[in-house]
């Protein structure tokens, strides 16, 4: 098992939620946190639900670095409108999110490998930066030689998760169209997420 796969799980465990709705979670199996002191259970403080909140939404999408993360939050607050909303529209953009949420991986970090790797084009081009912003209208697919990966076949045909109606999908072409920019309520997230939450933890 990779250390990506160990990394993954562990995040779960950390936060106590099956961040991706995996059925190999090992949450599934143990709902508590790891350590001697995982079974119990202290009401956290504000500032512990806003940390809380912030790990979610940065570990759901990878484990985006803080430096990064907190790079989408200051682009959101200069936006117009909600700046929770805002920084959702801008994590559902990158391109290794996009390409995860069209099913041709089966996890966000496999996402992130396989952009880096050079299997995605992007209007027919190679893109390699997961972190690429694709925009309205775009075509996302995987390179021809691609098309039979065995992780590729795996998550096109896995019943997990369902592509959601902002993208436009062809499986067996193994290639998308980019309709729409979501809001919060669009996207399909497995568990809550509080936008809001982690725009509090980074005005305080």
């Amino acid at each position: 098992m990779s250390n990506r796969i160990h990394a993954k799980y562990k995040i779960d465990r950390r936060l106590g939620v099956n961040l991706w709705g995996r059925a190999k979670s090992p949450l599934n199996n143990r709902d508590y946190r790891p350590g001697q002191h995982g079974q119990g259970r202290k009401k956290p403080s504000d500032y512990g639900t806003q940390l809380m909140a912030k790990q979610k939404l940065k570990g759901y999408y990878g484990n985006i670095s803080e430096k990064q993360f907190v790079k989408y939050y200051k682009e959101a607050t200069r936006r117009s409108g909600d700046t929770s909303e805002n920084l959702i529209n801008i994590l559902e953009c990158r391109l290794d999110a996009v390409v995860y949420r069209m099913k041709f991986v089966p996890t966000v970090f496999a996402s992130r490998q396989f952009v880096n790797h050079g299997h995605i084009l992007v209007n027919g081009k190679k893109v390699t930066i997961p972190s690429y912003v694709v925009k309205v209208g775009d075509t996302v697919e995987i390179k021809e030689k691609s098309h039979q990966l065995p992780m590729v076949v795996e998550a096109g045909i896995s019943p997990e998760r369902d592509t959601p109606d902002y993208m436009e999908v062809d499986q067996k072409k193994c290639k998308g169209t980019f309709l729409s920019i979501p809001n919060l309520a669009d996207v399909p997230y497995p568990v809550q997420m509080e936008p809001n939450l982690v725009v509090e933890f980074y005005s305080r």
